[in-house]
C-alpha cells in the first residue's frame, strides 16, 4: 500500500468522501458499488467484482442458469 497523504473526516452519519482523483486512479465512478474489507485494523475499499460462486474469483466469468461461475471451475466439473 502506498500513502497518498489525504486525510478526511468520518462525519456524523459515518460517511466520508473519497476524492474524485482516487476514484478515477482505480475506476471507481457514481453509483458503482463498493466493497468493505476489514484486513486487522485496517478497512480496504475496492471497487466490487461479483466473482465465482464457487472460488470467487473475479476474472473470466460466465453466467449460467442465473450463476457466475469463473472457467477454471467450469473446466473442473
Amino acid at each position: 500500500m502506498k500513502s497518498t497523504g489525504i486525510v478526511r473526516k468520518v462525519d456524523e452519519l459515518g460517511r466520508i468522501v473519497i476524492p474524485i482523483e482516487m476514484r478515477r486512479t482505480v475506476g471507481v465512478d457514481n453509483r458503482d458499488p463498493v466493497e468493505m474489507i476489514i484486513d486487522g485494523k485496517n478497512i480496504i475499499l475496492r471497487k466490487y467484482a461479483p466473482g465465482c460462486v464457487f472460488c470467487g474469483n473475479p476474472k473470466g466469468i460466465i453466467e449460467y442458469a442465473g450463476k457466475r461461475v469463473c472457467r477454471d471451475c467450469i473446466r473442473g466439473m
